[in-house]
């Protein structure tokens, strides 16, 4: 038990520093090849940053155990939503940007929406999966379309090439980066199944709690960084965009590698948790930005909210903590 524990917390170590690693010599190389920022950023950066979860649940897949990489992306975006986001409120309020509400916001809902009629049924399989990539795809595609075509961001990502370093020995981060990537994910996977097995409790619980909020640990702490340097509208884009490719890029992966029958739990109590949470989060910004036309003043999210979003999250773990009683 105490080498699985060890194993979990070295695992959780060299997965993020080597996920930086991967992120950082992935966007020289693109770089250097001439490929533009905003391509980068929507593409490498953004589904990088979503690199952890996506490789966990790629070895947790091929070791027959997908319910915990369902687990995972299922309970990261409520590890995002009720303790990432309810966290950085309790800090500083967060001023919404018109975007989120008619943008982000519509486009989380609808892929949360459109994973609820892949699982319903009980399964994911390779069509499933299929369905949530060709998704991702048209996603990134119209997002880097619509990115491309605001002047104002251009010119910004312009002044920013100018100043950016180049990250030292790319090819040297990229691989080094994804190979410890793998094998830091394969030491997590093996301790968590093994606490899973000692404590007698289901994978799905696993990658729900210690997996899930593990690998949410990056977005804690950025959001957290960012409020209390008074940028906390960052900690917004970061769950929505973190919540989107877990959804889209981290979720079907079980799916595409076999067939998988999904724990009762997930369809009935996990899914719809993490469904209800959006839709909260969706409800409060909506109510804020309407609040804020009708007052003539900037649209936020304040302390009140962020104490609602934690509140809800503690009582979806103590349900889960009774679940393994």
């Amino acid at each position: 038990m105490l080498l699985s524990i060890a194993a979990v917390l070295v695992g959780f170590l060299i997965l993020i520093w080597s996920s930086d690693q991967f992120v950082e010599g992935a966007a020289a190389i693109a770089r250097a090849l001439g490929v533009s920022q905003i391509i980068i950023g929507m593409t490498i950066v953004s589904i990088g940053t979503s690199a952890p979860e996506i490789v966990v649940s790629i070895i947790a897949a091929l070791d027959n155990a997908g319910n915990l990489a369902v687990g995972n992306a299922i309970g990261s975006n409520i590890a995002n939503v009720g303790v990432v986001l309810g966290a950085t409120l309790l800090i500083a309020p967060l001023y919404l940007q018109e975007s989120y509400v008619k943008k982000e916001m519509p486009m989380l809902l609808g892929v949360t929406l459109l994973g609820a009629l892949v699982v319903i049924d009980g399964e994911l399989s390779r069509t499933d999966g299929g369905i949530l990539i060709v998704a991702l795809i048209v996603m990134l595609t119209k997002m880097i379309r619509d990115e491309s075509r605001d002047r104002a961001l251009r010119e910004e990502v312009a002044q920013e090439s100018l100043v950016d370093d180049t990250a030292s020995y790319p090819w040297l981060r990229f691989i080094g980066g994804l190979i410890l990537l793998v094998l830091s994910s394969r030491l997590l996977v093996w301790g968590a199944v093994n606490i899973a097995q000692s404590m007698g409790v289901s994978e799905l619980i696993i990658g729900l709690t210690i997996i899930a909020i593990g690998t949410s640990l990056p977005e804690l702490a950025a959001s957290v960084m960012s409020a209390r340097k008074g940028h906390a509208e960052i900690a917004l884009g970061n769950v929505m965009g973190s919540n989107l490719f877990n959804l889209l890029a981290v979720l079907p992966v079980p799916g595409l590698l076999s067939n998988l029958v999904l724990d009762e739990s997930v369809t009935t109590r996990d899914y719809p948790v993490m469904f209800a949470l959006t839709l909260l989060l969706g409800v409060a910004m909506y109510s804020a930005f309407s609040l804020a036309k009708k007052r003539k003043t900037k649209a936020q999210l304040g302390r009140l909210w962020g104490l609602v979003l934690l509140i809800c999250a503690v009582c979806y773990y103590t349900v889960l903590i009774q679940a393994t009683r």
